[in-house]
């Protein structure tokens, strides 16, 4: 056992740390996901039934790993997906995730529940930078969220679809995760058991929903778990018309997130999205669906060449994102990569993250004999049975 993110050489590691470092309801919430979580597992190991094939004396010298994503040059094919809350795992919060993803010269998302102001982090933060956009009941703080976005030069925007009501978490039913922090007995034992997250909890700036907090009162002065949040206060009608719609207003790059179907793929490409990420929201809504990456290549097989494909969940490897890309994604996307980094360590936490994940990627191509990460092909996989 270690205390250090300097021991820390992979997903694990980070995770086993977190684990011991956030209290038990803030940890699990992180972890958990939908149901039996079936689909939370079934993300990562999809990966381990595809074996990849490399090839040998090719002469592999400088390796390139960039890609480019809804216009924007990224120097390695997986960036920061927007995850909400992260101040409550480390005082450091969105502001140095960005600060990491920049060092490493990799896009950025920030979601609606997010800790910090999009106003905040368009000062801050230089490197490509997405906004995932909530889609809730208020049409006046849906148009303030894409003006913000818009005032402040985000270069991109993603609509996150899968999420109408919120996914059955019963980890966080059992813990009685709410935000803001539900001041129990028992989650206060929690707190007490890992003083260093308390203090910086109860004596660091208090964290609020900042694009939220003058719109809305549930998770800023109204106690209410994340999934009780999307039931309540997302627009459960939200369609594709109201896709592009919004697609009009915001006018720059656009992705639809939760997508999973060929047939949804097809529709993102008719109203006009720049790209599709391919997602099930890390396993925390709909239990017992398909893999991200079982479901890849028959979109890339359908959409790939009009519109930017994107393959987010359960990745833990480089090899898994080489994986990916030689099914035709353009570039990955994770949350739990870097929130398990964050909880353990703060901004530079997440560096040792982007970092091992970066070598991990250029080690794995010179195994494979590619020296760019566009000389991947399906040729370089084969499927168990």
């Amino acid at each position: 056992m270690f205390n250090s993110i300097k021991n820390c050489h992979n997903f694990e590691d980070f995770r086993n740390l977190a684990k011991k470092r956030l209290p038990s309801p803030v940890f699990h919430y992180i972890d958990g996901a939908a149901d039996d979580e079936v689909t939370y597992r079934r993300n990562t190991e999809a990966y381990e039934n595809c074996d990849l094939v490399p090839n040998v004396l090719t002469g592999v010298k400088d390796i390139d790993m960039s890609t480019t994503i809804m216009g924007q040059k990224i120097d390695m094919p997986i960036y920061c997906a927007p995850t909400a809350l992260q101040r409550l795992f480390h005082p450091d919060g969105e502001i140095g995730v960005g600060l990491a993803a920049e060092k490493f010269g990799t896009m950025f998302g920030v979601s609606s529940l997010g800790t910090a102001s999009i106003q905040e982090i368009s000062k801050l933060i230089s490197t490509p930078k997405l906004f995932q956009l909530y889609v809730h009941k208020d049409e006046g703080l849906n148009n303030y969220l894409i003006d913000q976005c818009i005032e402040h030069n985000f270069d991109t925007m993603a609509i996150t679809v899968d999420s109408s009501v919120g996914g059955n978490r019963e980890r966080d039913l059992y813990t009685g995760f709410t935000i803001p922090l539900n001041l129990s007995l028992k989650s206060i034992m929690s707190f007490a058991t890992h003083p260093a997250w308390a203090f910086n909890y109860f004596t660091k700036p208090k964290w609020e929903l900042s694009n939220l907090n003058k719109h809305v009162t549930e998770g800023t002065n109204l106690m209410t778990s994340v999934g009780d949040y999307f039931t309540k206060m997302l627009d459960r009608s939200l369609s594709w018309k109201k896709v592009e719609d919004i697609n009009k207003k915001w006018g720059k790059p656009l992705a639809i997130k939760g997508v999973m179907s060929v047939e949804d793929a097809k529709k993102a490409v008719d109203v006009g999205a720049s790209a599709i990420m391919i997602s099930n929201h890390g396993g925390r809504q709909l239990d017992g669906s398909r893999s991200p990456f079982d479901q890849l290549e028959e979109i890339v097989n359908a959409v790939g060449d009009k519109i930017d494909v994107i393959c987010e969940g359960g990745i833990k490897r480089g090899t898994h994102i080489l994986k990916a890309l030689s099914l035709g994604a353009k570039a990955c996307s994770g949350g739990r990569m870097y929130l398990y980094a964050l909880a353990a360590g703060g901004q530079k936490g997440v560096e040792i993250a982007l970092s091992n994940l970066k070598k991990e990627i250029e080690r794995d191509m010179i195994l494979m004999g590619v020296s760019n990460i566009k000389d991947l092909s399906k040729n370089n996989l084969r499927f168990r049975v």
